[in-house]
């Protein structure tokens, strides 16, 4: 491995290897799974320290609903509700040169500073949502949407129609079981015809994915 990708590890914590042995697995076969952010290598591992804490924003119980209210297990049909070694399923086929797949942060940026998946890359879920009209609320939204579907998705337009055939799979999650915020793209992608099949929802999101202890970047902040 290139000495600026070991840097680039130790900056988010200890590779697999060094933590191996040391109790803090993802599975009893799994010690850590190597992935791309921003071009650079992240190992995701589960932190070891016995004093180690939920960070203090997913710690929050009360919230307001609406608009945070509890998600159904199952969005839409069709459309695969995935938990934390799906998830690293996708971000490994990702980083092994799987251009088919996209694991999508879908909250705003202010919340990805605070750390996000690492392999994931961060659509803003106001970015691609559609109000209950069934239009798009700002203009300047919908030639963001199209530029986002078409460069980012993979999705092909001719006329006033999307062609999903050469579409990737996303993995798309937010905050937790009460963000919306996933799963209203998801509902969205689906009314503009994107096949379900290729849609994938990582409903716990952040809040479970630190809970497990799971690496994250940026580093999250106490």
């Amino acid at each position: 491995m290139k000495l600026k990708h070991i840097a680039a590890i130790a900056a988010f914590g200890l590779t697999g290897l060094a933590t191996a042995g040391t109790g803090n697995k993802i599975t009893p076969s799994l010690t850590s799974v190597d992935v791309l952010h921003d071009g650079r290598i992240v190992t995701i591992q589960r932190k070891a320290g016995k004093n180690d804490k939920i960070p203090p924003y997913y710690q929050k119980a009360g919230r307001h609903c609406p608009p945070f209210c509890v998600q159904p297990m199952h969005v839409l049909p069709g459309v695969e509700t995935i938990g934390e070694l799906e998830v690293l399923g996708y971000l490994k086929r990702i980083a092994n040169g799987d251009k088919s797949v996209m694991v999508v942060d879908s909250r705003t940026p202010d919340w990805v500073m605070r750390g996000t998946i690492p392999g994931s890359v961060n659509v803003p879920w106001n970015r691609i949502n559609l109000d209950v009209d069934g239009t798009f609320a700002i203009d300047a939204e919908a030639k963001t949407l199209e530029h986002i579907m078409h460069d980012e998705f993979g999705a092909t337009k001719t006329d006033d129609h999307w062609d999903f055939s050469q579409a990737k799979t996303l993995v798309l999650f937010c905050n937790g079981i009460w963000c919306p915020q996933s799963s209203t793209n998801i509902r969205t992608l689906a009314r503009m015809g994107y096949p379900t099949s290729k849609l994938k929802w990582y409903r716990g999101g952040m809040q479970d994915w630190v809970t497990v202890g799971l690496t994250t970047v940026p580093p999250t902040h106490e």
